[in-house]
C-alpha cells in the first residue's frame, strides 16, 4: 500500500467515523427498520460471518475483537493466523511464506497469550508463543481477543488474550455435514525435482441425538502444501573494519549467499466434541484436537565470504574494486576478487505434534451455577538440520564476485567461475569446515483444573447482578535438548557426489548466480560423511534446559447492571490473584574442575504472588452508540527460554575473578497499569464504526543485562586456582535477563465494518471492513544478543508496528462472492531462529500482504444446492519478506515465497 493510499484510508475510517456520530440519529429509525426486513432474510456467506462477529464484540462486557466463520469449515484461510491478523491492532509476523506469530496492539507475541476452548495452550516452539499456522482454520469456528482484562480470565495476557473456539454441536438445530476442497499450485515452479502442487481437503460432522441430549462433532483437515522460495542473504554484523579496496569507516558485511529452497509442509489435524445435556441443569461437553504438522525442505546455495579466504582477514589477493557507497557509507556494490565461494546443500526435517484434551460441566441451580474443567494439553517437536559444503577441487580456484547491494530487491552476486558442473564439485573440508548438523527437540506439557461459582446478588442491591468466583491451578513443564556436532568427510576423502544422489540444478538467476547442482543431503551424509551429535561438549550443555511453572490463581468477580440516566451500564469489577512457582534444571560446564567432573547440574527458582484488579464497564447509550472503559493491573509471564537456569561459567586465571551469562529463573514477570476506552456505533448486527485508545504503563521490562555484582559463591567453592595464579573471588559479572525500567505503550484504533446499502439500495452487497491501528511507545531496550542485527544501541519494543492497516472489500449478491484482502504493517523488530537455534531480533520491513477470492454458491432453487466453487489467490504481489541491520541500505536477507492459486469446492448437506 503506497503512502497515499495509507492516507487515504485513515482519512476514509476518520470520515465514516465523524458521519456516523453526526448522523447517527438521522439513521436510527431507516436503520432499525432495514434490521427488522432483514431478520427474514438468510444470511450467508461473508456478511454471515461478519454479522455474528460484530455480535460477539457487541455483546461482551470487554473490548474484544472476533472472527466467525462465515459457515462450519469455511474460514478461507491455510491457518487460522491469517484470519486474526486481520482484526483491528493485529498483526502477523510470516515464517516460511505462512503467517505464523501474532502481535496483539503493537508488542511482541511474548505478550499475548493463546487458549483454545478458553484453556491455555502450549506451543512447539522454544516460548510460550503460539505458533498458529499448526491450527488448521477448517476446524475452527470463532475466535475472539480479549483486549482488556477481566478477572474471571485465566491465562490472560498482556497484550491480549486470543481465545479459539471449536462449534458447540448442540447450538445446532440440526447435522450438518461438509466438505471442502482445494488444488493450490505456487507460483515459483518446479525445481530440484519438487513440484510446485498441492492440496486442501477437509470434512465436519455435526450431529445431535433425536431428544437432543446428545451432540457430537467431528472434523479432519490435511494440507500438503509445496514449499518454494528463493532467498539472498547478507551475513551479519555489517562493520567498519579495515579492507583493501574500501575507504576507513565503509559499512560492509562479512559474507553473502543465495539459495532455493523447495520441500513441502503437510498438517493433519482432528477435532471432536462431545456435549451431554440430560437437563437444562446439566451440560457435560469433551473436547479432544490434535495435530500433527510434518515439514521436509531441502536447500541449495551459494556462498562467499567476504572475510576469510583460508586465513583472516583475507589474505592480499582480497581486494575490493570500482566501488560505491551508499550515502549513509554503507558498501552498495563493486568487484571483489581472491574469494573461494562455496556451493552448499542445507536438509531441514521437522515433525510438530500438539495434543488437547478438555472436560468441561456447567452445573445450573435455581439461583447458582457451578462450572468445572479439567484439560491437558502436550507439544512435541523433533528436528533435523543437515549441512555440508562443496568446492571446485583439485584446489580451490580464487574467484571474482560482482557484486550489487540492492536493499529492496535481491543483491546481486555473479561470480566470474561456472558452478553447475557437478562433476567439479567435491564435499571437501573447505574453509567453513565440511559440514555441521543439529537435532533439537521441545517438548511442552500442560496440565490444567478449574472451578467456579456465580451466585445470585441480593435483591437489596438492583445493580449488582451476580457474583462469580474461581479458582484455577496449571502446571507446565518444558524442555528442549539440542544435540549437534561436525559432519566428518568418512575415510573416501574429497569425493565429488554420484550422480544418482543428484536432483538437477537450480536457477539462482535471481541473483545473478546461475546455476548450481541441487542433491540429495541427508544420502550424502550417510555415504560419504560421518554424523554424530552430542550435547556433552562445553558450548552445547547450555543448550539442554527444563523449565517448570505451577500457577495457582483466584478470582472474585462482581457482575453489574443497572440504568444511568439515559445509559444501560453492564460490566463487572474483581480481582485475580496468581501465585506462581517457577523453577528450572539445567547442566553448566565447569572449566575450573578437572576433567571428567566439568558438567555440573544447577537448578533454581522462586515464587512470588500477584494481585491483578480490573474493571469493565460498558455504557449502552441511545441510538445504539456503546462507550466502554477497562481498568487493570496486568503481568506477562518471561519467556520461558529466558528462565532456563542453562549458564555458561568461567574463571579469569589473570585476576581470580569469575564470569558467566546464561538465563535467570529468579525473575519477576513484566508488569503494567492498563487503561482501555472504546467508542462503537452499531447499526443492528449488520454493520459497527468504533475509535479505541489504549494505554499501558509498563512498571518494568526484561531484557538482557550484565551484573557487576554476582555472587559466584556456590560456583566456585571447590575450585582450586591452578600454581601461580591469584585467588579465586566470589563476586565477578553475569550476563542474563534482568527486570528493567520499563515505560509507557499508548495506541489508537479506528475501525468499521459497512455494507453500502446503508446508503442505497442500488449498492445492496457491497461493503468493506477496515482499520488503521498507530501504536507509540517510550520504551528502549538494549539486547547485546542481537547487537550484530539491531546494533548495540538502544532499540523499540519488538513486535511493535508504529502503523498497521486492514482492508476487505467484497460483494456478495444472488450467490455470487467476492473479495480483496490487504494486511499491511510498518517496519518492526521482528525474533527470529538464528545457526544457533537461538532467538535473535532484526529489523523487518513492513509488508502488505493482499489475498483474493471469488466464488459462487449455488441456490435452493438448484439441483447443486449446497455447492460453492471458488478460487483463491493469495499474496497476489508476491510481496517479499525483508530485513535489515540498523538501517535499511544495509539489507540482510530477501526472501520470495511466491504467489499462491488454489481453486476449490465446499459442499454442505
Amino acid at each position: 500500500m503506497s503512502k497515499l493510499n495509507r492516507n487515504l484510508l485513515s482519512a476514509a475510517l476518520a470520515s465514516a467515523l465523524i458521519t456516523f456520530a453526526v448522523g447517527a440519529q438521522a439513521q436510527t429509525t431507516t436503520t432499525t427498520d432495514a434490521a427488522v426486513e432483514l431478520d427474514a432474510v438468510k444470511v450467508t456467506g461473508i456478511r454471515r460471518g461478519i454479522e455474528s462477529a460484530i455480535s460477539v464484540k457487541r455483546d461482551a462486557t470487554s473490548i474484544v475483537e472476533a472472527v466467525s466463520s462465515e459457515d462450519i469449515g469455511k474460514l478461507p484461510d491455510v491457518s487460522i493466523a491469517e484470519s486474526i491478523a486481520r482484526l483491528p491492532g493485529v498483526s502477523a509476523q510470516r515464517v516460511a511464506g505462512r503467517a505464523q506469530v501474532i502481535s496483539v496492539r503493537g508488542l511482541s507475541p511474548d505478550f499475548a497469550t493463546t487458549l483454545l476452548n478458553g484453556r491455555e495452550m502450549v506451543s512447539t516452539g522454544d516460548n510460550r508463543s503460539v505458533e498458529f499456522d499448526q491450527y488448521p482454520s477448517e476446524l475452527v469456528s470463532g475466535v475472539t481477543v480479549y483486549k482488556t482484562p477481566d478477572a474471571g480470565l485465566f491465562g490472560q495476557g498482556l497484550s491480549g488474550t486470543l481465545d479459539m473456539q471449536t462449534v458447540r454441536p448442540l447450538n445446532f438445530n440440526e447435522s450438518v455435514i461438509t466438505l471442502n476442497g482445494r488444488y493450490q499450485r505456487n507460483s515459483l515452479g518446479e525445481a530440484a525435482k519438487t513440484d510446485p502442487y498441492g492440496n486442501r481437503i477437509s470434512g465436519s460432522w455435526i450431529g445431535q441425538s433425536a431428544d437432543r441430549r446428545f451432540g457430537f462433532s467431528i472434523g479432519y483437515s490435511h494440507s500438503d502444501t509445496p514449499i518454494q522460495e528463493n532467498q539472498v542473504g547478507l551475513y551479519e554484523p555489517w562493520k567498519t573494519d579495515a579492507r583493501p579496496g574500501l575507504a576507513e569507516g565503509t559499512w560492509a558485511t562479512d559474507g553473502m549467499k543465495a539459495l532455493r529452497r523447495t520441500g513441502y509442509t503437510k498438517r493433519d489435524g482432528v477435532m471432536a466434541t462431545l456435549q451431554f445435556r440430560p437437563s437444562n441443569a446439566w451440560t457435560s461437553t469433551l473436547d479432544l484436537f490434535h495435530s500433527r504438522a510434518e515439514q521436509e525442505d531441502t536447500a541449495n546455495q551459494f556462498e562467499v565470504n567476504t572475510q576469510f579466504n583460508g586465513s583472516f582477514p583475507c589474505n592480499p589477493e582480497c581486494v575490493y574494486s570500482d566501488v560505491r557507497t551508499s550515502e549513509n557509507g554503507s558498501f552498495a556494490g563493486g568487484t571483489l576478487t581472491g574469494v573461494y565461494p562455496l556451493v552448499r546443500g542445507m536438509y531441514n526435517f521437522r515433525e510438530d505434534r500438539i495434543s488437547a484434551v478438555g472436560w468441561s460441566n456447567e452445573f445450573n441451580f435455581e439461583s447458582a451455577r457451578l462450572f468445572t474443567d479439567i484439560s491437558w494439553s502436550k507439544a512435541k517437536r523433533s528436528e533435523i538440520s543437515l549441512e555440508n559444503n562443496a568446492q571446485r577441487l583439485p584446489n580451490p580456484s580464487l574467484d571474482t564476485i560482482e557484486l550489487d547491494i540492492r536493499s529492496n530487491d535481491f543483491t546481486q552476486l555473479a561470480p566470474g567461475l561456472d558452478y553447475s558442473d557437478p562433476s567439479q564439485l567435491f564435499l571437501t573440508n573447505t574453509i567453513y569446515g565440511s559440514g555441521y548438523g543439529k537435532t533439537p527437540q521441545v517438548e511442552d506439557e500442560l496440565k490444567a483444573a478449574r472451578i467456579g461459582l456465580t451466585l445470585p446478588g441480593p435483591s437489596s442491591i438492583a445493580w449488582l447482578a451476580d457474583f462469580d468466583f474461581g479458582l484455577n491451578h496449571t502446571d507446565r513443564e518444558k524442555s528442549k535438548r539440542q544435540p549437534e556436532g561436525n559432519i566428518l568427510l568418512g575415510a573416501q576423502g574429497d569425493t565429488a557426489i554420484a550422480s544418482d544422489l543428484q536432483y538437477g540444478l537450480v536457477d539462482l538467476g535471481f541473483a545473478g548466480v546461475g546455476y548450481i547442482p541441487a542433491w540429495n543431503v541427508p544420502a550424502a551424509v550417510d555415504r560419504y560423511m560421518v554424523f554424530e551429535p552430542t550435547e556433552d561438549l562445553d558450548y552445547l550443555i547450555p543448550k539442554a534446559w527444563t523449565v517448570s511453572e505451577k500457577i495457582t490463581s483466584a478470582f472474585a468477580r462482581a457482575n453489574l447492571i443497572t440504568e444511568w440516566g439515559v445509559a444501560t451500564v453492564t460490566g463487572n469489577v474483581g480481582v485475580q490473584i496468581q501465585r506462581v512457582d517457577q523453577s528450572s534444571a539445567s547442566r553448566y560446564w565447569d572449566a575450573t574442575q578437572p576433567a571428567g567432573s566439568n558438567v555440573r547440574p544447577f537448578e533454581s527458582g522462586k515464587t512470588y504472588t500477584d494481585v491483578l484488579p480490573s474493571m469493565n464497564l460498558a455504557f449502552q447509550l441511545p441510538n445504539e452508540h456503546t462507550l466502554r472503559f477497562g481498568l487493570a493491573e496486568q503481568v506477562a509471564r518471561p519467556r520461558v527460554d529466558q528462565l532456563r537456569s542453562s549458564l555458561e561459567f568461567g574463571v579469569d586465571t589473570a585476576t581470580g575473578r569469575p564470569g558467566g551469562s546464561g538465563g535467570n529463573p529468579l525473575l519477576d514477570p513484566w508488569r503494567a497499569y492498563a487503561f482501555d476506552v472504546s467508542w462503537e456505533k452499531y447499526f443492528g448486527n449488520r454493520a459497527y464504526v468504533a475509535a479505541a485508545f489504549f494505554y499501558k504503563d509498563l512498571r518494568t521490562y526484561i531484557y538482557t543485562q550484565t551484573v557487576d555484582d554476582y555472587d559466584f559463591s556456590d560456583f566456585v567453592d571447590s575450585y582450586v586456582p591452578p600454581p601461580g595464579t591469584p585467588p579465586v573471588q566470589n563476586i565477578g559479572n553475569f550476563t542474563s535477563p534482568q527486570n528493567g525500567e520499563g515505560g509507557t505503550l499508548r495506541g489508537l484504533e479506528l475501525t468499521a465494518s459497512l455494507p453500502f446499502d446503508l446508503w442505497t439500495e442500488s449498492l445492496r452487497g457491497f461493503g468493506i471492513v477496515a482499520s488503521a491501528s498507530f501504536n507509540d511507545s517510550s520504551i528502549q531496550i538494549f539486547d547485546p544478543e542481537s547487537a550484530n542485527s539491531v546494533g548495540s544501541g538502544p532499540i523499540d519494543l519488538p513486535g511493535l508496528s508504529k502503523r498497521v492497516y486492514n482492508l476487505t472489500a467484497y460483494f456478495e449478491r444472488d450467490g455470487f462472492e467476492a473479495r480483496v484482502s490487504q494486511r499491511r504493517r510498518s517496519d518492526f523488530i521482528g525474533e527470529i531462529g538464528n545457526f544457533d537455534g537461538a532467538r535473535t531480533l532484526r529489523y523487518v520491513v513492513g509488508e502488505n500482504i493482499t489475498d483474493a477470492q471469488i466464488s459462487y454458491s449455488f441456490g435452493e432453487d438448484s439441483s447443486l444446492d449446497g455447492l460453492t466453487l471458488l478460487l483463491q489467490a493469495n499474496n497476489i504481489t508476491n510481496e517479499a519478506y525483508r530485513t535489515y541491520a540498523g538501517t535499511r541500505d544495509r539489507p540482510l536477507e530477501n526472501l520470495e515465497w511466491g504467489r499462491t492459486y488454489l481453486l476449490g469446492l465446499n459442499y454442505r448437506f
